[in-house]
């Protein structure tokens, strides 16, 4: 099979990109990204691309599944406005060249309280992107919803640290355990699994599910 990955260069990317290398079924992975990652990986073809211009690129958006990966923060993206366009536009279009291009299935990492209707613009964001991929004419579509990440970041987001010490030590309060921190890994296994697994059209997997990769 075939694999295109989407933000490979994130923490959940790097990850996935290095197992599917791993996997005796996945002959070929094609990484979308602004820099090349993995020069040690002969399995995988680094498509360096242009998110404003990706019509250019849609003849290397091809395989047997599409992981979506890509997502930035307020603070990386100067703004509110500024992350949608990376988290949503861009997901959102190029799921759409995908699905042009007959790719069947398409995994997306969302987030844990992803609701278009949430307050939270994050969460909100989130909520949109996956009802706006729901609509589109995939023959499965998988969404995972974890929480915090931990793992290897570069560079190391001073918030997102101190969230991996403290988070655990208040999970065990009523309501928080949604909340856990998850490791990168675990998540890239899971995409994988549902991959293989998946017979629902629709299916989305939240934090508890993912834990169990």
């Amino acid at each position: 099979m075939k694999a295109v990955v989407l933000g490979a260069t994130g923490l959940i990317g790097t990850s996935l990109i290095r197992q599917l290398a791993d996997q005796t079924e996945c002959t070929a992975v094609t990484s979308l990204g602004r820099r090349q990652h993995f020069a040690d990986l002969a399995k995988v073809d680094e498509q360096i691309i242009d998110f404003d211009n990706l019509s250019a690129h849609a003849a290397h958006i091809t395989g047997d599944v599409l992981f979506s990966t890509l997502g930035t923060t307020k603070a990386q993206a100067g703004s509110i406005a500024a992350q949608k366009i990376v988290d949503v536009d861009y997901q959102l279009n190029i799921a759409k060249i995908a699905a042009e291009n007959k790719v069947p299935h398409y995994v997306l990492v969302s987030s844990s309280g992803a609701n278009a209707a949430s307050s939270n613009p994050y969460l909100k964001m989130k909520g949109e992107l996956e009802d706006a991929v729901k609509q589109l004419p995939f023959q499965r579509i998988s969404i995972l919803q974890p929480s915090l990440l931990r793992g290897p970041r570069q560079p190391a987001r001073t918030g997102e640290i101190i969230g991996q010490i403290i988070m655990p030590l208040f999970t065990w309060l009523p309501g928080l355990r949604k909340y856990r921190p998850i490791h990168c890994d675990v998540v890239a296994q899971k995409m994988w699994r549902v991959f293989e697994d998946q017979t629902q059209a629709v299916a989305t997997y939240r934090l508890d599910e993912i834990f169990d990769a």
